[in-house]
């Protein structure tokens, strides 16, 4: 294995299969059988997952909403998706562990970075969950810190919309966009390239944490990450 612990960074569409919105079982399950392959190989496994699919903190901002009331909404929206996801792991027999940064002590353990490290050190699959516990901070931004925090090899970004990449435009509007096969922090900043935000990305490049951008509902995509194969887009 390229690495020994990782951070996957699921949105929350990924789990919308073919529905609009909201979780799409097949799909779910498919996802927790490709991670309990991972597990198996021994590779500290990590996940912080959106909740677009519920519910998407800045639509509700420009609606109207309170930006603050409609991010800790969508934050209650990644906790939804972390135990949907977790029933999911254990019903294959991958033990795992909510933790979320707003405490709700009957669904998950509260953020705790020493108890997270020890739950990968004994082979659970950790879900971040509740963002940072913070509004104005993406699940992106979340990815990023929790990485850094538990010294996490690198952040494997997930995209569901078929998109396998970093291209210089998006694909599936522009027949001529190019994809890259690596790409730096500071030229996806600059070229305005809409992987991850710019606090994530910046937040990446200051702490030196590579971000490989890959289609994860390709089945196999995970594993071939993590035996160093050259798919998707390394950013670093």
């Amino acid at each position: 294995m390229a690495y020994k612990r990782v951070l996957l960074k699921l949105s929350g569409e990924a789990l919308v299969g073919e529905g609009a919105y909201g979780i799409h079982p097949p799909t779910l399950s498919r996802i927790a059988s490709e991670l309990k392959e991972l597990a198996a190989t021994g590779v500290q496994t990590a996940l912080v997952i959106g909740g677009g699919n519920i519910f998407r903190g800045v639509k509700g901002a420009t609606e109207g909403m309170d930006r603050a009331s409609a991010d800790y909404m969508g934050m209650l929206a990644t906790c939804i998706n972390a135990m949907a996801l977790q029933d999911a792991l254990e019903k294959q027999g991958v033990f795992t562990r909510v933790l979320s940064a707003i405490k709700m002590e009957q669904i998950s353990e509260p953020y705790i970075r020493r108890r997270a490290v020890r739950h990968l050190e004994k082979g659970r699959v950790v879900i971040f969950a509740a963002g940072t516990g913070n509004p104005y901070f993406t699940t992106d931004t979340t990815a990023a810190l929790r990485a850094a925090e538990i010294a996490a090899g690198v952040i494997l970004k997930g995209t569901h919309s078929g998109v396998d990449g970093v291209y210089t435009a998006d694909p599936r509007t522009n027949p001529d966009a190019v994809k890259y096969e690596r790409i730096t922090y500071i030229d996806v900043i600059n070229q305005g390239l809409k992987i991850m935000d710019s606090t994530a990305i910046t937040f990446c490049r200051d702490n030196k944490l590579p971000i490989v951008v890959f289609d994860v509902l390709k089945p196999g995509n995970i594993h071939r990450v993590l035996v160093g194969e050259q798919i998707g887009t390394v950013v670093d």
